[in-house]
């Protein structure tokens, strides 16, 4: 209920009332709100590998001990595949949350945490002219309506023949942005993906990032042959076959972008 209130901005002692009375009703009839959660997507990029080395440090020993004695227990840290091939190295960093204001004051919250600043002194005091990244972006999701709170796959395959999926599906405006989320709600696109196995980490609107209106999501697979044949499952779905060409849905994507990771061998996940 104080999840609710503070989310609607409920103040007043009459209001508070008719929110309790609302949640009473609403845990009679098994029907409470679920709580979304928030994620943050930390994208770095890199020009070499002397600055990926030290960002694995700064990520192993310092961030994500820090991430789990702040609450969070699953963190993720992503590379694509071509990276060592790639003149911008990029290293993605997946941070689930409560709320996005916990995720917008975490870096200030890890700052008090003395084993945090010792471990990752290297990044934290990083000389103007030695710096550990080129660039770096953070992204700030919400959790869809179908699904609420991230899911650590199952996979059985060691992490260096992982394939995990990250895709993104930028749209032409707002208004279109909002029909392919209710593609994937609505219209249950969500499960099909879970129908089919695709193991999904999460589906996600994103709130603030580089690429808006954008929506993004993550699935994962053994490895590559997998993902092709899951793939090739899903396109020839009859499922998919009667919701894709469905008139509200046409033109709700103008730009998308799939970029296949492997988790570190420090991740999380």
């Amino acid at each position: 209920m104080i999840y609710f209130a503070k989310r609607f901005h409920v103040k007043s002692t009459h209001a508070l009332i008719i929110v309790a009375l609302l949640f009473a009703g609403f845990a009679q009839a098994g029907q409470l709100p679920p709580q979304k959660e928030y994620y943050s997507i930390l994208v770095y990029h890199l020009k070499d590998a002397a600055q990926e080395t030290r960002l694995d440090v700064y990520l192993k020993d310092a961030l994500l001990p820090a991430l789990h004695k702040a609450g969070i227990a699953k963190a993720g840290v992503f590379k694509p595949i071509d990276n060592d091939t790639s003149a911008d190295r990029r290293v993605y960093v997946f941070i689930p949350g409560r709320s996005a204001e916990q995720l917008l004051k975490l870096p200030d919250q890890l700052l008090t945490n003395s084993s945090y600043v010792s471990a990752g002194k290297d990044y934290i005091d990083a000389a103007w002219d030695q710096p550990v990244y080129t660039r770096m972006e953070t992204i700030i999701l919400e959790a869809f309506p179908g699904m609420t709170k991230m899911e650590v796959p199952v996979l059985k395959s060691a992490k260096s023949e992982r394939v995990y999926e990250l895709r993104s599906y930028e749209s032409a405006s707002e208004k279109l942005h909002r029909n392919k989320v209710d593609m994937f709600n609505k219209g249950d696109e969500i499960g099909l993906f879970k129908k089919l196995g695709f193991n999904a980490v999460f589906y996600a609107d994103v709130l603030s990032g580089s690429h808006m209106p954008n929506l993004m999501y993550m699935t994962t697979f053994e490895n590559r042959a997998s993902r092709e044949e899951h793939w090739k499952a899903f396109s020839s779905d009859p499922v998919w076959k009667a919701l894709l060409p469905q008139p509200q849905y046409a033109h709700n994507t103008s730009h998308s972008d799939v970029i296949l990771l492997h988790p570190a061998d420090y991740s999380d996940f």
